[in-house]
């Protein structure tokens, strides 16, 4: 008997000894992992096109791209992994006899991308939505029209949601509603030293998969060209994007839009690609069936991007829509 009560003495010791071990390397262990700097980044500015503005916005340098005139003003807002470039091919046509805006969210693009800040988290898309309406002031827009792509949607979304008296209308391609976003324990995690250290090693990976993704998002895959890659590509070049895009994916928690929609009373056009892999395409019917004042638009032989592979198909439904109010 004594005999076995020292076994099994023994034995929850060395279990202790092991856990412990095993916490000390959790604990330590990746502040040992080497995090060799990026090579080659410079400051946003230096990547930026003739065309580029910059304005200062809630203390950071907004990236941003505008033509025509009018009110209410069109704001166009790109998705995950893009940037303004996405809007390339359609901002200029839609800016017939109304003025468009298309900037670069935090984390993304030209703008800036800060590492220490104070206040709100300028990476969560509340943030980003409250960034928006600041943007439209610092740009002396009263009234807008919100177009969103993807993350961008969501973004729109909830920026109609808080001010519903600045939006005037919104325009959702391919929107992420229903999903996106982390579970709230894996921002407690995200934020942890230790996840801070290694979360830019972990973002660097876009580079490896990235080309992948974004062949994921077209119908056509062989329309993602070279060209067009180094494009969406450029801004990997901007200084410390790698730890903007990790706090972008801390910050990344759940939004709760799908039950808040029926406060969306303003009018939405809603537009998808019938072979969406990015975000499926009965996602964006299920969201114009459930918000109140809805139309939508479905375009055939076409991805997550309308805007750029369906480009004649998504501006005539976009200015068809505008005629209708």
């Amino acid at each position: 008997m004594l005999r076995a009560k020292g076994k099994m003495k023994k034995m929850g010791t060395i279990i202790l000894v092991v856990l412990g071990l095993a916490l000390l390397i959790v604990a330590i262990g990746p502040f040992l992992v080497p995090v060799p700097p990026l090579k080659g980044t410079v400051p946003p500015e230096q990547l930026a096109d003739p065309d580029s503005k910059f304005v200062e916005v809630n203390g950071l340098r907004v990236h941003y791209k505008e033509a025509g005139q009018g009110e209410p003003a069109l704001i166009l807002q790109h998705g995950f992994a893009a940037s303004l470039f996405s809007w390339r091919e359609v901002l200029g046509a839609l800016a017939q006899g109304r003025r468009v805006v298309a900037f670069d969210r935090p984390a993304f693009g030209l703008t800036e991308r800060p590492v220490e800040w104070e206040g709100p988290d300028p990476y969560s898309a509340e943030t980003q939505a409250d960034l928006t309406i600041s943007l439209m002031d610092a740009l002396g827009i009263q009234e807008a029209i919100l177009v969103g792509n993807s993350a961008g949607g969501t973004v729109s979304a909830l920026t109609a949601l808080r001010y519903p008296e600045r939006v005037a209308c919104s325009g959702a391609g391919d929107p992420a509603i229903y999903q996106g976003g982390r579970p709230a324990w894996f921002g407690v995690l995200a934020r942890t030293p230790q996840m801070q250290r290694l979360g830019p090693l972990l973002a660097r990976q876009i580079q490896k998969w990235g080309r992948k993704f974004g062949e994921s998002a077209w119908h056509d895959p062989s329309r993602l060209t070279d060209e067009i890659w180094q494009g969406y590509t450029k801004p990997l070049q901007a200084e410390n994007w790698d730890r903007a895009l990790w706090n972008l994916t801390a910050a990344s928690g759940p939004t709760g839009l799908g039950e808040q929609l029926n406060r969306l009373q303003m009018p939405v056009l809603v537009l998808t690609g019938d072979d969406d892999r990015i975000i499926p395409t009965k996602q964006s019917v299920r969201l114009a069936g459930e918000l109140p004042d809805a139309e939508l638009v479905v375009f055939p032989n076409c991805g997550h991007v309308p805007q750029e592979e369906c480009l004649i198909y998504s501006w005539k439904a976009v200015e068809k829509f505008l005629a209708s109010l």
